[in-house]
């Protein structure tokens, strides 16, 4: 975890690194910060602390696997950071950036190990950076992954004081006969639904745009629907999925999963739907949470531009033969993630293949 630095040699008159905006000693108070919220990510196989210039990560670790398979995933968390900055609220943005990463990981079946992070700021404030590195390495806890390392860059003149991005990438390893996709879906399998535990990271350029610049809400206000303010509701984070589906694995036959996020859960579906076949979702089968409702009328979406672009109150998918799908929902109960027979996959023809919802929403 290092911030970004030169060599200066400041004399009378002359230029220097602080006098064009960046400040060092404010990086390196940061990381001091830091470094107590990145140890509680460590695994095992994890060498060296912070402040190199490479996260190590022993890869002897993976002689168990007789074939193994790493996987990797980047990704960040959109416009979701300006409601962050706007609030003042720090520490769960990289719960979001951790959840984007790692469950786009396990969706092959991998286990993820290691991730790195990058935080952009136009001024270093090290409280600020350590409450965002906080809220990512709490997010690698619950993900089971280490984060070995990272980076903090301070671009004055480009991005004002307050402003600031994340993004993140992570690897995971998974057995070769043990990867999860399209070819193992067959006919019959049951689609099951993990519910999310809100909008996750994914639609808020829409959201912003319906609920903050055309309804005029303040983010401040509470709103009685959604039982707290509309900002707490917008900057709750991301769920994390990715230990519960290893457990799924280990514990029931599993043949695909789906991380629902930007593109909503039919197209996100569909991606392991292999040709021939097709998923079916019934709506009936849950009823989405208010946020949802809340930006649909507001803005007058209509659902299917909705259903494209938000989640709809569904974070994870996983496909099962129908006779694990018993074994799935308690599972998943007993580690206290909501979950449901949403669906089914059925023969569609040789050469097409994807998702549709159907139905109504229960009420």
């Amino acid at each position: 975890m290092t911030t970004e630095s030169s060599d200066r040699v400041p004399h009378d008159g002359g230029a220097s690194y602080a006098a064009a905006g960046v400040d060092i000693e404010a990086g390196d108070r940061a990381v001091e910060l830091m470094k107590e919220w990145v140890r509680k990510t460590r695994r095992p196989e994890v060498l060296g602390g912070l402040g190199g210039f490479a996260g190590l990560f022993d890869a002897s670790a993976l002689k168990r696997y007789e074939r193994p398979l790493l996987a990797s995933a980047t990704d960040g968390v959109g416009t979701k950071v300006d409601l962050a900055r706007k609030l003042g609220v720090y520490d769960t943005i990289g719960h979001d950036l951790v959840g984007m990463v790692v469950d786009d990981i396990v969706v092959c079946g991998a286990e993820p190990l290691f991730m790195t992070d990058y935080i952009c700021v136009g001024k270093v404030h090290p409280e600020r950076v350590a409450a965002i590195v906080k809220g990512i390495a709490e997010g690698c806890v619950l993900a089971g992954c280490a984060l070995v390392g990272g980076e903090t860059a301070e671009h004055p003149g480009l991005l004002g004081e307050d402003d600031f991005d994340v993004a993140g990438a992570g690897t995971g390893v998974v057995e070769a006969d043990r990867l999860l996709g399209p070819d193992r879906i067959r006919t019959g399998d049951a689609v099951i639904a993990m519910a999310s535990s809100g909008l996750h990271s994914n639609g808020y350029s829409l959201v912003r745009h319906v609920l903050l610049d055309r309804a005029g809400m303040a983010l401040e206000a509470r709103v009685e629907e959604l039982g707290r303010t509309l900002g707490e509701e917008l900057l709750e984070p991301t769920k994390i999925y990715s230990l519960d589906c290893l457990a799924l694995t280990r514990t029931a036959e599993v043949h695909a999963f789906s991380h629902v996020t930007g593109g909503g859960l039919a197209n996100n579906l569909a991606r392991v739907i292999p040709d021939g076949l097709h998923a079916i979702v019934d709506r009936s089968t849950w009823t989405p949470g208010p946020i949802f409702d809340l930006v649909g009328r507001a803005g007058r979406v209509e659902r299917l531009e909705l259903e494209k672009t938000l989640n709809m109150g569904v974070g994870m998918i996983a496909v099962v033969p129908e006779e694990s799908a018993d074994v799935a929902l308690t599972l998943l109960a007993d580690r206290g993630v909501e979950a449901w027979v949403a669906g089914e996959i059925t023969d569609r023809g040789e050469h097409t293949s994807g998702a549709e919802l159907i139905g109504e929403y229960a009420s």
